[in-house]
């Protein structure tokens, strides 16, 4: 396994620039995410890791060593593509041979190294199929063997998982996990699904329009948004975001003038256009504000209610049965210390 160090990298088509000077710093062993809409660049940053696109700016470093005009083959890396790029002509044992078969491996050193790799995924039985014999998954499981037996110092994944089912990508994401954990290579995974980003990184790296929005751990990123991007596109259901400004008592002033409960107001002045964050699972019922219901989903052990509140849509996560008519209110009490405030022009969180 080596570090990897990305240093102010730039990519342009033309004149067109896609990625705006991009730091990043991925340790030894870690397991990064980098995450953020379709068209970020997220997907390039990575093919540029990869050698597959040619850096404008900057440089990309993989065990110190810069390795901007190396090609891919030498890079030391391996990569799982979106869509597996499996040889239908080969056997399960062959496409994840293949790379060792191409440096030259005798067919004794390839069957030594593809053995244990299917031993571990579960693949010891498909050796002698051919990828349309497997299910999406088997053929996921087939690619991450090819890149195992490569023992590279760095995994590389491409949205491995948007091709499966939803059933099968929660599989599939215990499974690259603990694979990770079995094998401690570094690891960068590229997604657009923040539920893969927070449940199976060590380190997030939330990108937006080119450019790194905050790094840091799933439940800090959570916990302590950067900006109001981060804090909208990290978490599910999403943040309430409600616009207002700081009143002279120190609450909160909706649009509507409904009053909203503060424990701490940061950076904010009296009087500041502001945007007040609360998360769907920080309301509980029994309190004095007044929710309009618009539509309750009960899913089991919660109950997702959709509505507004000081004029705004919001929703909220309630532990509680409840059965309330389109259009009836609920009076609900928000945790003070669980409200994020944002400056409602710049974005940027105000509250420590």
């Amino acid at each position: 396994m080596a570090s990897v160090t990305i240093d102010g990298v730039r990519k342009s088509y033309g004149s067109h620039e896609v990625l705006h000077g991009v730091d990043i710093g991925i340790e030894e062993g870690e397991f990064v995410v980098l995450v953020g809409p379709s068209g970020c660049g997220k997907s390039t940053l990575l093919r540029m890791l990869a050698g597959l696109e040619h850096i404008t700016a900057g440089r990309i470093l993989i065990g110190g060593r810069v390795v901007n005009d190396l090609p891919p083959k030498d890079r030391d890396i391996a990569m799982v593509f979106q869509n597996y790029a499996l040889y239908p002509h080969l056997t399960v044992a062959e496409n994840m041979g293949f790379s060792l078969k191409l440096a030259g491996a005798s067919r004794a050193a390839i069957a030594e190294k593809v053995r244990p790799a299917a031993e571990i995924l579960g693949l010891a039985h498909l050796l002698d199929r051919y990828p349309r014999m497997l299910s999406g998954g088997q053929r996921q499981r087939v690619a991450m063997g090819r890149a195992i037996v490569r023992d590279p110092q760095v995994f590389l994944f491409d949205e491995p998982l948007s091709n499966l089912d939803a059933k099968l990508r929660v599989t599939m994401r215990t499974e690259i996990k603990n694979l990770h954990q079995r094998l401690r290579t570094t690891t960068v995974y590229v997604t657009h699904d923040q539920i893969e980003a927070m449940t199976m990184a060590d380190k997030i790296v939330v990108m937006h329009d080119g450019r790194v929005e905050q790094v840091g751990a799933p439940l800090e990123l959570y916990d302590r948004p950067a900006n109001l991007f981060v804090a909208g596109f990290i978490g599910s259901p999403a943040m309430s975001m409600i616009r207002g400004t700081l009143a002279p008592d120190g609450s909160f002033a909706a649009a509507d003038g409904t009053r909203l409960p503060l424990a701490d107001t940061g950076r904010a002045r009296a009087g500041q256009p502001l945007v007040y964050g609360v998360r769907p699972e920080a309301m509980r019922l029994g309190g004095s504000v007044p929710l309009t219901v618009e539509v309750t989903e009960p899913t089991g052990a919660e109950t997702h209610v959709v509505g507004r509140m000081g004029g705004t849509p919001i929703t909220g996560v309630f532990r509680d049965r409840i059965s309330v008519a389109p259009g009836g209110t609920l009076d609900i009490a928000i945790d003070p210390a669980a409200v994020h405030l944002f400056d409602a022009e710049g974005g940027q969180r105000l509250t420590a």
